[in-house]
């Protein structure tokens, strides 16, 4: 055996003696001065081999002997906290995962709350303030030999990683800030930047390291949730660091391609939020989503396809990153079949929530504005085949949002397939949605990824080519022409520019009142009349005409409600089916027996367009409303149109108003100069209240609506293609049943809408099911509490549990929101009916 190592073993166990038998404060002061030689920290330090012995072989022996001295009445035996002060500095200088481990050991260990467990917390609070923790880490990435390496590794990641919870556990309310999640994995954010310094130091120096260890420290706390916590820190430290070494980046690189496969989607999606652009990624990933199968089956499937959560800029980024290389491009390319493919599924499209297709097709359109010409006409034919398939899916669908996506994209995809060929233009509406995809098109920032790949950038599409027109419009509008002629010609001596133009503003079109005088004079016009100025007058004065001719409107209503269903727009008129839709409802509340029959009747009969069915389900459920409210045969005039399209009566409006206006303005000055104690006699002004003319005529516009829906006819099939019909049917229905509240045949209709519910409560559609949600609801809100429990009882068990299964399960976040609020509907019925029952 070496003497020199006998030695430190004699020293080390006679230090152990002393400690754990002496109260000599000076014995043991001296002792401890005497250890502090193996770690260095004297003016007369041992031997190297000594202290590597002492390091490796006695050192955690060491400190546990001091934890267990550890005591208020041992520390005391120096008042003057020279004791304190030495047994601190073993835990602080030494070995730091010795010390590390053995800290945490003694806190589990310890029984609390007490003075030893406080005094060993703000001890490891110590230690990670003057960053130990670096230390430790960066020893574990140089070379080992040490038989027991990995074990120790692995014992050091679980107690590195998990300090929080154990601590935690540990100290309860007494546990310190600095232990927080919040606070522990930023400073180890830190400590992760000091380690990864210190390694591309040692390789500037020729030394040998490895990122192993802090791989799997990474890919630790991402998997445990703390991504934000820690890359937080560490992205904005390492764009920087990256940003102008190529050493930088091949660590980087290597530290992502150690990470564990188990723990390698936590990371990548981590990063993938937290960088803040495509170039940032490509520095820190380099291609490893080309070396490593696992991360790219992350990058190209499970954050295309399994998730939809994430936001736009990191849909970008993602993309974006796959643009950056040569060798990430094919990736990229395909990646853009598979969307589309899924895209143009039928299947994807009924049961997909409209988030995940939205997610899809903003994921299609970045694809686009990376990828060059020559790389989309190789996939030309595949490509062009998948849209058409998807754009029939999404134009059958009965949701507008995912007709207006199929729109938008399809748009878009044919420009850049088939950029030589006719546009392809659809008509939706311009809103924040429209607008967020068509940006999404135009390559602004992926620019400069696709010059880096090498070659051009993609020809321009047909929506940048609309924001380069509207630019150049409001250059126009602002005086910067940019063509500007020659002096002195001819242009510019015929030029009206010095005259300031007349304020037009307000004219409006001068007609001839060739209005109709009566309701019959009007159907006749409509029907037969080859003037068309004539035609529109009377169309505009329909409305009016019905409201102030009832028993003439009566006589005829039947016929007149035939003609505005069959009647088409022979010219141009501002607003025509606004007019139309609401003459029709003038009718039906005139006389609603009669004209409800009638077009119930005629939504199941033949030869009737899909519009003229919808035509019909919306003027029943807008005369419903009509009919059930109060005073509702009290039209204002100014709904009253004649055929200059001018308010009738408009002079006499003003008028009034004008002679109203004063009085309003003498009462409120009343009002308010009046000193009131108490408001019973203060005047207010009482509610229309009358009778709901909706009562006598629910069942007219109800139950012929329901009866039919199951018999298919050779051009309707509510249960086949004609899905959007049959979700306008269930909101129509759903809609007559709110507002047949209080009436005598709510109970009758409340149970014939929960059979047909029943029937079809596992449609496909989603907007079908929404209808069928807001159906069980309308019951719910309609129907007595005390029918609903006793003529319905079985029927609510049942719809109970399918709303339970909607609110868990659909894919549909609007769905699941109406089965909770239906659940609790039921709920609130139930404790309303408790008291009654005991």
């Amino acid at each position: 055996m070496d003497p020199a190592l006998s030695v430190v073993r004699l020293t080390v166990r006679e230090a152990i003696h002393t400690l754990s038998s002496s109260e000599d404060c000076g014995l043991i002061l001296s002792t401890l001065r005497f250890l502090k030689r193996y770690l260095g920290e004297t003016e007369d330090p041992a031997l190297p081999e000594e202290q590597e012995e002492f390091a490796t072989v006695h050192f955690s022996a060491f400190l546990r002997c001091l934890v267990i001295k550890l005591s208020p009445v041992w520390l005391e035996l120096s008042p003057d906290g020279q004791l304190e002060e030495l047994w601190d500095s073993f835990f602080l200088k030494g070995p730091a995962d010795q010390a590390f481990l053995v800290l945490m050991e003694a806190l589990e260990s310890t029984a609390g709350p007490s003075f030893c467990l406080m005094k060993m917390a703000q001890l490891l609070a110590n230690f990670l303030s003057q960053r130990r923790m670096a230390a430790l880490m960066e020893e574990q990435c140089r070379p080992q030999k040490k038989p027991g390496f990995t074990l120790l590794q692995e014992t050091l990641l679980n107690k590195v990683v998990g300090l929080p919870d154990h601590l935690g556990n540990r100290l309860q309310q007494d546990n310190l800030a600095l232990f927080f999640p919040q606070n522990y994995f930023p400073l180890l954010g830190e400590e992760v930047v000091r380690v990864l310094q210190g390694i591309v130091d040692a390789l500037r120096g020729g030394l040998d390291c490895s990122v192993s260890f802090m791989s799997r420290v990474l890919g630790k706390i991402c998997i445990q949730g703390r991504q934000k916590e820690i890359l937080d820190v560490l992205v904005p430290q390492l764009t920087v660091l990256t940003q102008g070494s190529c050493l930088w980046q091949r660590v980087c690189w290597r530290l992502m391609e150690q990470v564990p496969d188990r723990t390698m989607e936590a990371v990548l999606i981590g990063l993938v939020e937290a960088t803040p652009g495509p170039e940032v990624l490509s520095r820190l990933l380099g291609n490893l989503v080309v070396k490593s199968k696992k991360a790219q089956f992350v990058m190209t499937q499970k954050l295309l396809f399994l998730q939809y959560q994430h936001t736009t800029p990191m849909l970008q980024s993602l993309l974006g990153y796959l643009a950056m290389d040569s060798q990430r491009r094919p990736l990229l390319i395909q990646a853009l079949k598979e969307l589309l493919e899924t895209w143009g599924s039928s299947s994807a499209v009924r049961h997909a929530p409209v988030t995940q297709q939205h997610y899809l097709s903003a994921a299609i359109l970045i694809c686009l504005a990376h990828l060059r010409e020559p790389e989309l006409r190789d996939s030309q034919d595949e490509l062009l085949a998948s849209m058409m398939a998807g754009v029939k899916c999404h134009l059958d669908s009965s949701l507008p949002t995912v007709r207006r996506l199929g729109m938008i994209v399809a748009e878009i995809i044919s420009s850049q397939i088939h950029p030589e060929g006719p546009p392809l233009k659809f008509q939706y509406e311009d809103d924040e949605l429209s607008r967020e995809l068509l940006a999404l098109a135009i390559p602004g920032t992926s620019d400069s990824s696709t010059v880096l790949a090498g070659g051009s950038a993609p020809a321009p599409t047909a929506s940048e080519t609309l924001a380069k027109t509207m630019d150049d419009g409001v250059e126009s509008a602002n005086g910067s022409d940019p063509q500007v002629g020659p002096q002195g010609s001819d242009s510019d001596l015929d030029s009206d520019d010095e005259f300031i133009p007349y304020d037009m503003s307000g004219d409006i079109e001068l007609k001839s009142n060739k209005a109709p005088l009566y309701v019959r004079d009007c159907m006749e016009v409509l029907t037969s009349s080859e003037d068309m100025e004539r035609w529109e007058a009377a169309l505009r004065a329909l409305e009016g005409l019905v409201y102030r001719s009832p028993e003439a409107t009566r006589e005829v209503s039947v016929e007149l409600a035939k003609v505005l269903l069959h009647l088409e727009e022979r010219t141009c008129v501002s607003g025509f089916e606004g007019l139309r839709q609401r003459a029709l409802v003038a009718v039906i509340v005139m006389d609603p027996a009669r004209v409800a029959e009638y077009l119930t009747s005629q939504f199941y009969a033949l030869n009737y367009s899909l519009r003229q069915r919808l035509d019909i389900l919306d003027v029943l459920t807008l005369s419903a409303q009509e009919l059930s409210r109060p005073g509702h045969l009290k039209r204002p005039t100014q709904q009253v149109s004649c055929g200059s399209g001018a308010p009738v009566l408009a002079t006499s409006q003003a008028d009034c108003t004008g002679v109203s206006g004063w009085r309003t303005v003498v009462e409120e000055r009343i009002r308010s100069k009046t000193r009131r104690f108490s408001k019973q006699g203060f005047p207010r002004r009482e509610l229309a209240s009358s009778p709901s003319e909706f009562n006598s005529v629910a069942g007219y516009f109800f139950f012929p609506l329901i009866q039919h829906f199951d018999r298919p006819l050779v051009t309707f099939d509510l249960l086949g293609d004609d899905q959007l019909v049959l979700g306008r049917l269930t909101h129509t229905l759903a809609a007559l049943m709110y507002l047949a509240i209080n009436t005598t045949v709510a109970v009758s209709m409340g149970k014939a809408l929960l059979e047909f519910v029943w029937v079809l409560r596992f449609h496909v559609d989603i907007y079908v099911r929404r209808g069928l949600l807001s159906a069980v609801s309308s019951i719910l809100l309609s129907v007595p509490a005390e029918r609903l429990l006793g003529d319905l009882s079985d029927e609510l068990l049942e719809a109970r549990s399918w709303l339970a299964d909607v609110a868990e399960k659909d894919v549909d976040e609007d769905c699941r929101e109406q089965a909770v609020r239906a659940l609790l509907l039921l709920e609130r019925l139930k404790d309303r009916l408790l008291p009654l029952s005991h």
